[in-house]
């Protein structure tokens, strides 16, 4: 059930302003009742396009003091080691930092720096390593792809089916490519969960597989396996001029991108957990952001960890999660 708190209530409990005002206007202007309200968690904030200009430790760093981090690596072959654009050597780095972070996480000795959770890795698949998602072939080069993302220490994985981002949109509408990528996404969902990147050019693809996933399933809801970030920037870093959309009933969990960074971070949290604030289901959401978290430094385009952690702090400071006691 979820505590609903009287203004006077969340004073003299010094729930913080940005919660106190969301938990005010949940109950304001709505004529369902507190029971039939259900507040959206915050599942994770995302942070995309880490890549060689940071030194992969510096991620576990952040990981092991706030676990709700989520680091997103772009995939698309032949931009490798660019900016926005890990190396396969940075990754596999990274990917040694995973597994000891998570090896400490599960050490019969704790401390107050001991992981909590394992450290949330997500792949933004672009380019051909999209087509080779949606088109079967053989031998299956996405199944070896996925297999070795696994390995890693991936746990999501985001299709950008968009041309901006270098995939084949030709067949979105194809029914034979929603069948197999229903097939693929069945056969990797005890190792992953599958993020559509939603919008207006990628429909004919999240529509058509989510049609096909429903009419075969009794349960009205989306696979724990399969899950939707509304974003209509494709990644550019736009934000949407229209308001953040309220997920559809059948949605356990979902995301929002476009255009969040430091400067809006605050606005953001408050509007898509009003947006997410739905009756009778119980959401989560998480955010992500790209553009907004880099800089040119001694004329470098990087992944600027100052950045992500203002967003960190600003998301403390909203009450959603703590910073840790050592760092309090």
């Amino acid at each position: 059930s979820t505590l609903f708190l009287s203004s006077s209530q969340c004073k003299a409990y010094q729930v913080p302003v940005s919660v106190r005002n969301i938990l005010l206007f949940m109950m304001s202007n709505d004529n369902s009742t507190a029971e039939e309200r259900t507040a959206p968690y915050l599942r994770a904030v995302g942070f995309c396009g880490a890549d060689d200009s940071v030194n992969p430790k510096m991620l576990g760093l952040i990981a092991q003091a706030y676990p709700f981090v989520e680091f997103g690596i772009l995939f698309k072959p032949g931009y490798e080691g660019q900016p926005r654009f890990a190396s396969t050597e940075w990754v596999e780095l990274l990917a040694k930092v995973v597994q000891r972070h998570n090896q400490n996480k599960k050490s019969t000795t704790t401390t107050s720096t001991t992981p909590k959770e394992p450290m949330k890795l997500a792949a933004h698949l672009c380019g051909t390593r999209v087509n080779d998602l949606l088109h079967a072939d053989d031998p299956p080069k996405s199944t070896v792809f996925l297999d070795r993302l696994h390995e890693w220490g991936f746990r999501r994985i985001q299709i950008n089916a968009t041309a901006v981002n270098g995939v084949d949109t030709s067949r979105l509408d194809d029914p034979i490519v929603h069948r197999h990528l229903c097939q693929l996404m069945e056969q990797y969902k005890e190792k992953f969960e599958f993020i559509f990147q939603k919008n207006e050019e990628t429909k004919p693809l999240w529509e058509g597989v989510l049609l096909l996933l429903l009419s075969s399933s009794s349960s009205s809801n989306l696979p724990d396996h399969i899950s939707m970030l509304e974003d209509e920037s494709k990644g550019t870093g736009v934000k949407s001029s229209s308001p953040w959309p309220s997920p559809p009933p059948e949605y356990k969990t979902i995301g929002y991108a476009g255009g969040i960074g430091p400067h809006n971070i605050q606005h953001v949290l408050k509007d898509v957990l009003e947006a997410a604030t739905t009756t009778g289901t119980k959401t989560t959401v998480w955010i992500d952001m790209e553009s907004k978290i880099r800089s040119v430094k001694n004329d470098q385009d990087v992944f600027d960890l100052d950045k992500c952690y203002q967003v960190i702090d600003a998301v403390c400071q909203a009450g959603l999660y703590q910073h840790p006691e050592y760092l309090a």
